[in-house]
């Protein structure tokens, strides 16, 4: 059977080819906002509503529009960036192919004013569906005002495929963090239902918009990178080596001030990076990448943000090099900041110790007293019980303010705590590291076993059932807390924080955050919705520090984000993993022989302890026959 071409009306043309250009709102908000970049603007406001699938309005101070180009911009392949086609060659503007307009218009209403500066009167056009509706004088100011309306309308299943109108709205503010780093010498303005997101200053400098669309905590992290080789000149900045994240999602390059994807810088980044962060993190950064136009083609794909280099390998190696200069000429270490009030001390002793009042004679350091004051306390010091001068007992306290260090001990809830004092001497720079651990309802009897002692700092050695225990303590604690949390979270509830902690997170992973607080409440998370890509902890399990909160629940938004048709409430297990591992003490960690003897106890009495969450063993035995045999006693 023969098959008849047919030319497609121009109607249905125009909605396929809007179809390569216009995906979604934050689509049409990254087209219109690079004309309004390419008109040379330094000011633009963006309001959207419902996540930009009712309306979306963009107003700059750009040049404007005469009046008799106006239809002609709404034509396909219509363009005032280009004329030639050599100049494709070098192409130095953000738009060129001369579709986005034509493209928008097709498959929404849209309204434009515009006004150049040499015009007394503007010019006003609406169109709906591609087609002109009315053209028209207006009094406006100089610039382009133009107006989205009611997007997708005239093709209803390319509205099935939009999300919420929250995802949408993240998603065109994660286009505007874009272009306001990119472009600092713009001031732009965000409001997204009626509310204020983003507004930068138009300083030009790249540090200020940072801080503008991430905030001060992500803006404290970055370096300064500069280099140049090769004709590629990076700029920008990387984060230190002890503030990387839990994925490359705040990995932002920019090619002659275009936001690109680019899989050969990300690999020289992190190549950079390589034996100065964990594996399995990301460091995070901005980078200006300059290069002659000639050397990079832009027109690989309608979005224009994949890209191809003439030379792969100078891209690698000016990243490469501008992030290992940047960190070798980094000599920042992690401050440890200490509040007001920080220091607790320590209710649990015993309440005779406390209630005893202290003579202020005797609130005093040794040093203080005189020489024969001296010789006196030095004599009680050696015989306490015998009054030389009377031959009759006495008990005589002296209490120095000296810096010293006073445990507590409750059984059933172990937790040692240094009490208030400053440690001098180098031997006590590192203070002992608690362990909590509480009894569990239906614990077993307590086990019989002989306490050796700990080598390493990491291994507790004991003598138990005629065998050599060696317990690695952290993978030990790990399972045990983790095991708590699979059993006791959703009765004990979570830990509520004194003081929430903000976390930043890209777009996509508050995304994903947000639209799972339920999952996250199950895992003993309490959070809020602070906007802007920052959510705030208010509650958390166990006894997190306030960089673990925000490192993991980093971690947990990348693993939301990268999942986002694979969360169910089993997937717990992996919040579970990381929250019990950096809860647990750390090889390394001092504690006390008392501590370490009835973390012992505990974890023998427990059968269900064998092997960490990464399936590690978290104990090995050793029999007598085997240490015989190693020493030669057994042929």
């Amino acid at each position: 059977k023969l098959i008849k071409i047919n030319k497609l009306p121009k109607n249905i043309w125009e909605l396929i080819a809007a179809g390569e250009v216009v995906e979604r709102p934050a689509s049409v908000v990254k087209e219109l906002l690079e004309n309004s970049i390419d008109a040379g603007a330094t000011a633009i406001t963006l309001e959207i509503q419902n996540g930009g699938i009712r309306y979306i309005r963009i107003t700059d101070n750009g040049c404007g529009i005469q009046r008799e180009d106006v239809p002609l911009a709404f034509l396909s392949h219509a363009t005032s960036k280009i004329s030639t086609a050599s100049d494709l060659d070098a192409i130095g503007t953000l738009g060129f192919r001369g579709e986005a307009l034509a493209s928008v218009a097709a498959v929404s209403k849209v309204e434009i004013m515009t006004k150049t500066a040499e015009e007394q009167l503007g010019t006003r056009m609406v169109i709906h569906g591609g087609e002109t509706v009315s053209l028209d004088d207006a009094g406006c100011p100089n610039g382009t005002t133009i107006i989205i309306r009611e997007l997708f309308y005239n093709t209803p299943a390319r509205m099935k495929f939009l999300k919420s109108d929250k995802s949408e709205g993240m998603a065109v503010a994660g286009i505007v963090d874009k272009i306001a780093i990119s472009h600092p010498e713009i001031s732009l303005r965000f409001i997204k239902d009626g509310k204020e997101v983003t507004c930068t200053n138009g300083s030009g400098s790249v540090k200020d918009a940072v801080f503008a669309v991430y905030g001060r905590d992500f803006a404290d992290t970055l370096i300064n990178a500069d280099y140049e080789i090769n004709g590629v000149k990076v700029e920008g900045f990387i984060s230190k080596p002890f503030n990387s994240r839990g994925s490359g999602s705040m990995q932002l390059f920019f090619v002659n001030d275009r936001f690109i994807k680019s899989k050969t810088a990300v690999a020289a980044l992190n190549e950079a990076y390589k034996n100065s962060i964990m594996v399995g993190r990301y460091p995070a950064c901005v980078l200006f990448l300059t290069l002659s136009p000639e050397l990079v083609d832009v027109n690989v794909h309608p979005a224009k943000t994949e890209v191809r280099f003439s030379n792969e390998k100078a891209i690698f190696d000016a990243v490469y090099y501008a992030a290992k200069n940047a960190l070798s000429n980094d000599n920042s270490r992690p401050q440890v900041k200490l509040e007001s009030g920080a220091v607790k001390t320590n209710t649990n002793l015993n309440s005779n110790i406390l209630s005893a009042p202290v003579p202020e004679a005797q609130q005093r350091s040794f040093s203080d007293y005189t020489l024969p004051e001296r010789e006196k306390i030095l004599d009680s010091f050696n015989n306490p019980y015998v009054n030389k001068n009377s031959g009759q007992s006495e008990s005589t306290d002296y209490i120095f303010n000296e810096p010293k260090a006073d445990y507590a001990v409750n059984d059933g809830d172990i937790d040692l705590s240094v009490k208030t004092g400053e440690l001098n001497s180098p031997a006590e720079s590192q203070p002992v590291q608690p362990i909590t651990l509480k009894n569990e309802e239906n614990r077993k009897e307590e086990v019989s076993f002989k306490y050796l002692g700990e080598a390493f700092k990491t291994y507790i050695f004991a003598e138990y059932n005629g065998k050599l225990v060696i317990i690695d303590k952290h993978a030990a604690h790990e399972r045990m807390l983790f095991n708590k949390l699979k059993k006791n979270l959703k009765n004990e509830g979570s830990q509520l924080l004194l003081k929430p902690v903000s976390v930043v997170l890209s777009k996509d992973e508050y995304i994903a955050v947000t639209e799972n607080l339920d999952i996250m409440k199950n895992a003993g998370f309490e959070i809020d919705d602070f906007g802007n890509g920052t959510v705030l902890v208010r509650s958390c399990p166990l006894d997190l520090e306030k960089e673990d909160i925000t490192e993991l629940v980093s971690e947990v938004a990348s693993y939301l984000a990268s999942n986002k048709k694979d969360v169910l409430p089993e997937k717990l297990d992996w919040i579970y993993h990381n929250i019990s591992c950096r809860a647990a003490i750390k090889a390394g960690n001092i504690q006390t022989d008392y501590e370490l003897i009835e973390f012992t106890k505990q974890l023998l009495a427990d059968d269900e302890v064998r092997y960490c969450p990464h399936g590690r063993p978290v104990l090995i035995e050793l029999t007598k026959y085997e240490l015989d045999k190693q020493f030669g006693r057994i042929q």
